[in-house]
């Protein structure tokens, strides 16, 4: 039996306003290796919302931030805690490879049935029930390639496709501020590499394509965000490690 803190919906999320006019917005009573970073990026003429979090908790009723606006929702990659509430907004983008996982996000395919448990909280909100969780469809209305641009009136962000982590990972990439919006293909923590659909080969290809990126600040799909020598370290420690001397690659 769980002992854990029962965590009501009203106090499920957390937001904390970044530089240019970006803002976290977090799960905290998830434990930091699983819990997703959602970032929200105001514009002119609309929001972004980039991935938006495990789900169970409803996010467009408890945090008022993603509902005062018109508001474009992007996801990093399908993975559950990532996608969990990309139903609860019309306008809807995802990379090509990966968008029929937003349609259809079996457990299998967003890999919650290796994680999406009771493992993961630190306070269990209010209704939770592992053999229940399911995220509902939420088919993209744009499917995103390499180079597209999601445009926000007086802000663009570039896709850039990070294949490794997952075949359609995707990072959106502000030129004119360094900020990049990096999803789950660099962060400053382990970096994933083998789930089911993964590439360790397409992980190096990707992050060597993306080491002379010119960053200012790098906001990860999980714990805190960095600057660009901390990018760059980060860069060289995964490819080191995956260059030693007996280091076979998938």
């Amino acid at each position: 039996m769980s002992t854990l803190p029962i965590i009501e919906h009203g106090r499920w999320y957390e937001t904390i306003r970044m530089a240019d006019r970006v803002t976290l917005i977090d799960e905290p009573w998830i434990k930091p290796f699983f819990r997703c970073n959602i970032w929200h990026v105001r514009g002119r003429d609309r929001d972004l919302l980039f991935d938006s979090g495990l789900g169970h908790v409803s996010l467009s009723r408890h945090v008022a931030l993603v509902s005062e606006r018109k508001l474009i929702c992007v996801a990093s990659h399908t993975h559950f805690d990532h996608i969990g509430c990309h139903h609860e907004f019309p306008d809807r983008c995802v990379h090509r490879a990966e968008a029929h996982i937003l349609a259809d996000p079996r457990n299998e395919w967003t890999v919650a049935d290796r994680y999406a448990t009771d493992a993961m909280f630190d306070g269990m909100p209010v209704g939770w029930d592992t053999s229940k969780y399911r995220i509902p469809p939420a088919p993209a209305g744009r499917v995103l390639e390499h180079q597209d641009v999601v445009d926000l009136g007086d802000r663009a962000f570039e896709v850039i496709h990070t294949p490794g982590h997952s075949p359609g990972g995707i990072a959106l990439y502000e030129k004119k501020t360094g900020t990049l919006l990096s999803g789950d293909i660099v962060y400053d923590g382990p970096l994933i590499d083998d789930a089911y659909h993964s590439v360790v080969e397409d992980y190096l290809a990707t992050l060597e394509r993306m080491r002379g990126l010119d960053v200012s600040v790098v906001h990860g799909g999980h714990f805190p965000s960095f600057g660009p020598t901390r990018y760059r370290q980060l860069i060289d420690e995964y490819l080191a490690s995956k260059r030693r001397p007996g280091c076979h690659l998938r």
